[in-house]
């Protein structure tokens, strides 16, 4: 009981809860997301996509599978996670400030969680139970 109320925690908890972030809203992402659009992607029927800046469908779809289907994945993997996350985070504020802003919460609740759980793996980085740790990061 006294460790459940310990304010601290140990640096293997906080990479594993990195780890856990990291795997839970890379993938979500991908298999909720991201698969889909890059099958419309690639797929054989014409493609209708919402354009909100003008870039033209196609590549609005292509920018969007690339973040969601790609970034989210290299997420999950701690994989140049910080670069990763910078058009996942893109995509998640236009989603929600774009094209959900006049939503109810229920429309923009996963815009939020999900831009909020980014924002939060850019700020901490991957932690030490990742490929950017093992491939870059400092060896003791």
């Amino acid at each position: 009981m006294n460790r459940l109320l310990h304010y601290t925690s140990s640096e293997k908890s906080k990479d594993l809860a990195l780890l856990i972030l990291r795997i839970t809203f890379g993938l979500s992402m991908f298999y909720g997301h991201g698969a889909g659009k890059i099958g419309r992607l690639f797929g054989s029927e014409e493609i209708k996509f919402g354009d909100p800046f003008g870039l033209g469908p196609v590549t609005s779809l292509a920018l969007a599978a690339f973040a969601e289907g790609i970034c989210s994945i290299l997420v999950a993997l701690g994989l140049f996670t910080r670069w990763a996350l910078i058009p996942l985070i893109i995509t998640m504020a236009t989603a929600f400030f774009v094209v959900h802003i006049a939503d109810e919460f229920s429309r923009q609740e996963k815009a939020i969680l999900f831009g909020l759980a980014y924002v939060t793996l850019f700020i901490s980085g991957p932690g030490k139970i990742s490929l950017d740790y093992l491939l870059f990061g400092k060896k003791s």
